[in-house]
C-alpha cells in the first residue's frame, strides 16, 4: 500500500509530532491530484480539494493561533474570509456554492499557506499549552481528519462527472465471498447510549464530539439486526425484481427524487451494453462485485430495499446497542472501495443509514463559542449514520460517532445493514 493511503492509525493527538502527522496524511492524499482536479466543484456540496486543504488551516489559524497568540496576525486577511464554511460566530464567508469558482489563491499558494501556519503552530505546541487550547488542537485534528474523508468523497465525484472516469490512485480490488444474511437477536431493554462526560484534554481515544454526549438510557424492544451489510449481489436482486420501478416500496420524497434525477441505480453506477453494468471507483472504472457492500445509496434507496426485503433500517440505539457486542473497531488502513469482510462491516466499511432523524440527545448541550456550530446547528433535515467508511482515517472511528446527510445524499460513502423484529 502506498504512503498516501497510509495515515496514522491511532487517534490524532495534540502534540507537535501528532500535528504534523495529521496535516502531512492530508498533502499526501492531494498528491495525486494536478492543480485543475484541485479546483472543481461538480456540486454544491462537493468541495474543491484545495478548499479542504485551505478550510483546515484557516480552522487552526482562526480558533487556536489567532486566539492564544497575541501578536499574531492571519498570513494572508482574505483567507479569514474564503476559507471560513459555516461558522457565523467568526465573520462572513464565501458561498459555499461558489468554492470552484475561486481559481485563486492557487493549489501551489494554498501548500504555502499551509506550511506558513504549520510553523506557527509548531511553535505554539512546543509551549506550555492551557488544557483549553490543547483541547480545540485535537479537536482541529479530528475535524481535519474529516476533512481528508472527504476530500477522497468530492474528488470521486469530481473524476467520476469526467467523461474519461479517471482514476484518483491504481489499487488492486480485493476478492470477497458472498454469504448469505445471518440474523443476530436481541432481547432489549433499558440500554445506555451515547459518550459519557467530555475527557480530559489530550485523551486520545477517548475524544468525542459534543453530539455524542451526554449518554442516555433508551428503551428498546426485542430486536434482530443482519449479521453483514446489504451487498452489491443483495443489490442487484432488487433491481432485477425492478425495485426502482415499484411505487409502493418508496417514501413519497424517494419516489420524487428519483423520478425527477431518473435514477435505477446506485451512483457511480453506469450501463455497459450486454455486459450489464460497470462501476466508477477510486481506483478507476470495474464490474460490480457481487461480494462488496453496496455503496453510495440514499437514505431513499436504503428504506426501499429494506421494504422490499421484509426488513427495516436500525435505529440509531439498535446500532450501537448491537456494535456494542462486537468490541472496539479494528484500524483499518484506508481503502478506496469497501469490502466485504470477517466481522460483517460493523466499522469501516461503508456509512450505514439508520431510521433515525440526526436529533440532539436528551439534555444535549452544544460546546461554547463558534466552535458550538459544529454540529448542533445542523440537527434539522438530516438522518443518522453509523460505523464509518473504507475512506475513514483508522482511529478516527468509534462506537459512538454520529455522521449525518441529507435524506437524498449519494455521495458519501452510504450503505446499509437490516433490521427486524425480534
Amino acid at each position: 500500500m502506498t504512503a498516501l493511503l497510509r495515515p496514522p492509525l491511532g487517534p490524532p493527538q495534540p502534540t507537535g509530532d501528532g500535528y504534523m502527522a495529521i496535516r502531512q496524511q492530508t498533502e499526501s492524499l492531494a498528491l495525486p491530484l494536478s492543480p485543475e482536479d484541485q479546483t472543481v466543484q461538480t456540486m454544491p456540496d462537493v468541495s474543491p480539494t484545495k478548499w479542504h486543504r485551505a478550510h483546515v488551516t484557516w480552522f487552526f489559524e482562526q480558533f487556536v493561533l489567532l486566539v492564544y497568540l497575541r501578536d499574531y496576525r492571519p498570513v494572508d486577511e482574505r483567507n479569514m474570509y474564503l476559507f471560513n464554511s459555516y461558522y457565523d460566530g467568526v465573520g462572513p464567508r464565501h458561498p459555499r456554492a461558489e468554492r470552484g469558482m475561486l481559481t485563486r489563491p492557487g493549489a501551489a499558494e494554498i501548500g504555502r499557506y499551509r506550511e506558513c501556519v504549520d510553523g506557527a503552530m509548531g511553535a505554539f505546541l512546543a509551549g506550555d499549552l492551557p488544557p483549553e487550547a490543547t483541547a480545540i488542537v485535537e479537536l482541529g485534528l479530528h475535524h481535519e481528519q474529516q476533512h481528508q474523508e472527504l476530500l477522497l468523497m468530492d474528488i470521486k465525484h469530481v473524476l467520476g462527472t469526467n467523461p474519461f472516469r479517471p482514476p484518483y490512485h491504481l489499487e488492486s480490488p480485493a476478492s470477497g465471498v458472498e454469504r448469505p444474511v445471518g440474523w443476530l437477536q436481541f432481547e432489549g431493554g433499558l440500554v445506555e447510549i451515547g459518550a459519557g462526560p467530555a475527557p480530559a484534554p489530550g485523551g486520545g481515544s477517548s475524544f468525542t464530539y459534543d453530539n455524542e454526549t451526554p449518554a442516555h438510557l433508551e428503551w428498546l424492544e426485542p430486536y434482530s439486526v443482519a449479521d453483514r451489510l446489504v451487498s452489491v449481489g443483495d443489490w442487484l436482486a432488487f433491481m432485477e425484481d425492478g425495485g426502482y420501478h415499484r411505487p409502493e416500496l418508496w417514501l413519497s420524497d424517494g419516489w420524487a427524487a428519483i423520478q425527477a434525477a431518473g435514477q435505477e441505480a446506485p451512483l457511480y453506477w453506469e450501463r455497459d451494453g450486454s455486459a450489464g453494468w460497470r462501476v466508477h471507483t477510486l481506483a478507476g472504472m470495474r464490474a460490480p462485485d457481487p461480494s462488496d457492500p453496496v455503496v453510495h445509496i440514499s437514505y431513499y434507496e436504503g428504506d426501499a430495499f429494506a421494504r422490499w426485503s421484509g426488513a427495516r433500517l436500525p435505529t440509531e440505539a439498535e446500532w450501537e446497542h448491537s456494535a456494542n457486542t462486537r468490541g472496539e473497531p479494528p484500524l483499518r488502513p484506508v481503502s478506496l472501495h469497501p469490502r466485504a469482510t470477517d466481522d460483517g462491516g460493523w466499522y469501516g466499511q461503508v456509512w450505514q443509514w439508520t431510521a433515525s432523524a440526526y436529533l440532539p440527545y436528551p439534555r444535549f448541550s452544544p460546546a461554547p463559542g463558534a466552535v458550538g456550530e459544529y454540529n448542533g446547528k445542523f440537527m434539522s433535515g438530516q438522518h443518522a449514520l453509523r460505523g464509518s467508511a473504507c475512506v475513514t482515517p483508522p482511529g478516527h472511528a468509534r462506537l459512538t460517532y454520529r455522521n449525518f446527510f441529507p435524506l437524498g445524499a449519494r455521495w458519501a460513502f452510504t450503505g446499509l445493514r437490516l433490521a427486524g423484529g425480534g
